[in-house]
């Protein structure tokens, strides 16, 4: 059976996803956003406290075209990622493990659900 790229399981043990990185707030509203999605699926999310961001795993090749203001999609060819349900890094832990995700996240899907969340942000800030 085939799959798009966008649902590409990233399975092995080391694997060849890239990371889109955004501050924590818009990735948990971005999170929340794509929940709430009628059949939009979230994959893996990395929460990384000591930089304060998140990091969602996307299928390999969305660092090519990675456009999205305030976010930042690195190619990792496999290197240094491992999708264990402990993540490596000391002071990181899965928002939403690859347990509970087995697909990477549509990078479509999350273009929009950041951007959503963006606007969202700023809505609440200049309320205050």
């Amino acid at each position: 059976m085939e799959t798009s790229q966008s649902n590409d399981p990233c399975t092995s043990s080391v694997t060849a996803c890239d990371l889109v990185t955004v501050p924590t707030r818009q990735g948990l509203e971005a999170v929340d956003i794509l929940r709430r999605g009628a059949g939009e699926v979230v994959g893996p999310v990395l929460h990384d406290d000591g930089d304060d961001t998140l990091a969602f795993l996307v299928p390999p090749g969305t660092a090519a075209a990675w456009d999205v203001p305030g976010s930042t999609c690195t190619q990792t060819d496999g290197r240094g990622l491992r999708r264990d349900p402990e993540p490596q890094v000391r002071g990181s832990d899965w928002l939403v493990p690859p347990g509970e995700a087995d697909l990477a996240t549509d990078p479509a899907v999350l273009r929009r659900a950041l951007g959503e969340a963006a606007r969202m942000i700023e809505a609440a800030d200049s309320c205050r």
